[in-house]
């Protein structure tokens, strides 16, 4: 099944061999430290900037069945975001891995994002619309 909206996520989590935990990132775009003129303008246009973890969290496929859900919440956190990076854990014996077990994992998705490595995430916009970036 190709993932052509959150909504096909969610339902590819549900349909599983084992329950999924789901991790989130939330990153907010910025300007990087003494910018050029075309990333100003770039960063202005909302095409640019570099992206920076503000916010983590990992919730059940039910827990955030639609995407609103999930802004709704970061709305009480008063961290402000662009971009979520998700990814899925798989449970085991019939049952999804613990918050506790997912806080490695979740470093391990704030580590890889700075450093770039976003290939294999799924990126959406505070819209909940699929982007790439690059």
């Amino acid at each position: 099944m190709e993932i052509t909206s959150y909504q096909d996520f969610i339902a590819m989590a549900k349909q599983q061999p084992e329950p999924q935990r789901l991790l989130f990132v939330l990153a907010k775009a910025q300007l990087p430290e003494q910018p050029t003129d075309v990333q100003k303008q770039q960063y202005e246009q909302q095409a640019g900037g570099n992206l920076e973890p503000v916010l983590c969290v990992d919730k059940l496929p039910e827990e955030v069945e639609s995407f609103d859900v999930l802004v709704d919440e970061s709305k009480h956190t008063k961290v402000d975001w662009d971009i979520a990076f998700v990814t899925a854990m798989d449970g085991r014996g019939g049952h999804p891995v613990s918050s506790d077990e997912a806080s490695q994992p979740l470093e391990m998705m704030v580590q890889q994002i700075q450093a770039g490595m976003i290939k294999h995430f799924l990126t959406l916009n505070r819209q909940g619309e699929l982007v790439q970036v690059m």
